[in-house]
Parts: structure tokens; sequence; C-alpha cells
């Protein structure tokens, strides 16, 4: 077995987010996205049949949720647990360094 370093990743354009599937299951699949600078798209929401944990590593984020005025300020070490269906986007990352999240997919309804 060869360990793996979660911050280790290749440089990339800073144009998109950068997504790498660690780990998946039946039920269950574990991601590493970073982020610098990255919102979503004017008018985007995320609506996902998966449920999500995802934790800020490194960095920083703010992320909206629907009905609320106030986005949530992620720093290292924040986590936050989004049901599916739950409508969220991002609103803001540092633009200055690397978000690196760690993001865990489940099913939706629990099982």
């Amino acid at each position: 077995m060869i360990p793996q370093n979660f911050f280790r990743f290749p440089t990339e354009s800073t144009e998109s987010e950068s997504t790498a599937q660690i780990q998946a299951g039946a039920n269950v699949r574990i991601e590493r996205i970073v982020s610098r600078g990255h919102s979503s798209p004017p008018g985007f929401w995320y609506d996902q049949d998966e449920s999500e944990w995802v934790m800020v590593l490194s960095g920083a984020a703010s992320l909206l949720f629907e009905g609320e005025v106030e986005a949530v300020r992620m720093g290292p070490g924040d986590y936050i647990d989004v049901p599916a269906h739950q409508r969220h986007r991002v609103e803001w990352t540092d633009p200055d360094q690397d978000t690196v999240w760690l993001a865990v997919f489940y099913p939706g309804d629990g099982a």
C-alpha cells in the first residue's frame, strides 16, 4: 500500500474547480474539491439527489442556502451537512489561496 496525500494535487487551470474522487462504494462517494476564487454562476443552485457532508480543510468559503439571507462563512475545520435537495450555492471562495474541501456524498434518505 502506498499512502496518498490529500493536499498534493496537480496544478490545473484556475478557471474551474478541481474535483477528484478519492473513494467510492455502493452508497458513498468521497471527493476532494479545490477552489480558488470560484463561486456558483449567477442564478445557479445545487439541488442534489444525495446528501453531502462537506468540510473546509484549508482556505475559506461562503455557502448560501435557499431561503437564508446571509451566507455561511467556513474556514479550516468547519463542516456542514447538506441534506439532499437542500438548494445551495457557493457564494465565494478565497481568491488568494486554495480552498481544499473534503466532501462525502451519501444517500439522501439516510440509507
